[in-house]
């Protein structure tokens, strides 16, 4: 693990984003309630927040960090067709919350893969990425939105 010791304890966010393409069909049974496993977006979201926080348990290296602040949403996307996974996470800590912010989404994709599987398989998750980080020594930085 780096050595973080020394580093400023300050405020620090990250929000990242992925895509998940499916069926017109399949939002039909997310948006009217009919997947079999049930609230997708629900469950997403909340699992979205448990990632987030396992996030050091699952990624080597990563240092295991406070986090004041994760915010999950999911949005249904008609133009895709699919969902938009969005997540926020804060902190107050020595290193950034980036891969807090990744994980979330990633699992938060899977999710909504796991639970709408049945009806669709060719489901296809895509476009992950960090969106923008504020806080700590390097500032703030926001993606080139147009790549």
């Amino acid at each position: 693990m780096v050595d973080v010791t020394d580093k400023d304890m300050t405020d620090r966010c990250a929000t990242a984003e992925g895509l998940l393409t499916c069926a017109a069909e399949t939002l039909v049974l997310v948006r009217e309630g009919r997947t079999p496993k049930g609230a997708v977006v629900a469950t997403a979201e909340l699992a979205g927040i448990m990632a987030a926080k396992r996030t050091p348990d699952l990624i080597p290296l990563c240092h295991p960090l406070p986090l004041t602040k994760v915010a999950v949403t999911i949005e249904l996307d008609e133009a895709l067709p699919g969902f938009r996974v969005s997540a926020e996470v804060r902190t107050k800590g020595p290193t950034g919350v980036e891969m807090e912010a990744l994980t979330a989404v990633q699992v938060g994709l899977l999710t909504i893969y796991d639970m709408c599987k049945a009806a669709d398989r060719g489901m296809v998750m895509t476009n992950v990425r960090v969106l923008e980080k504020h806080g700590g020594k390097s500032g703030d930085w926001t993606a080139d939105i147009d790549k």
